[in-house]
């Protein structure tokens, strides 16, 4: 792609799912470098290398990844951190993993709560007291849980 000529601002959008706000915005804040603009229009024009780097900026967003870790991550593939970059690398991701992790447990016990409450109202309209009273059983032995899940911990 380093070939290739520069793309508008509305064709990164479209490859890398980022809209052109936030393409703006990640120009205004330094995850992308300043982007030539065509001298007739004035449009922003982007090359080859700018445009994998969005694309890559893009998977990160797509994991949740903050802006502080996507800049370590920048820093350290543009060879601005000494040594070790290998390592710093492996601990970011590990570290986000285990946020997406954590993350999914939480909307595994949401996911719970949501069907036992379908379960409780299933067994309500099929008059079945005994499936009803289990249901209530397992939601209320749940909403701890959930209530650790919503707030984040």
């Amino acid at each position: 792609m380093t070939d290739a000529p520069p793309v508008s601002i509305q064709e990164v959008s479209r490859r890398s799912g980022l809209s052109e706000p936030t393409l703006r915005y990640y120009e205004k804040i330094g995850l992308i470098g300043p982007v030539p603009r065509d001298e007739s229009s004035g449009h922003r024009r982007y090359s080859g290398p700018v445009v994998e780097r969005i694309e890559a900026l893009s998977c990160l967003k797509a994991t949740g990844m903050s802006l502080k870790d996507m800049r370590a991550y920048l820093r350290h593939l543009d060879g601005r951190e000494d040594g070790e970059s290998a390592a710093r690398l492996r601990e970011l991701f590990l570290r986000n993993a285990d946020r997406v992790a954590e993350e999914m447990d939480r909307m595994r016990v949401r996911l719970r709560y949501l069907r036992l409450k379908a379960d409780l109202w299933d067994a309500r309209e099929q008059h079945d007291g005994e499936a009803e009273q289990r249901a209530v059983e397992e939601i209320t032995r749940t909403v701890p849980d959930l209530r650790q899940a919503g707030s984040g911990g």
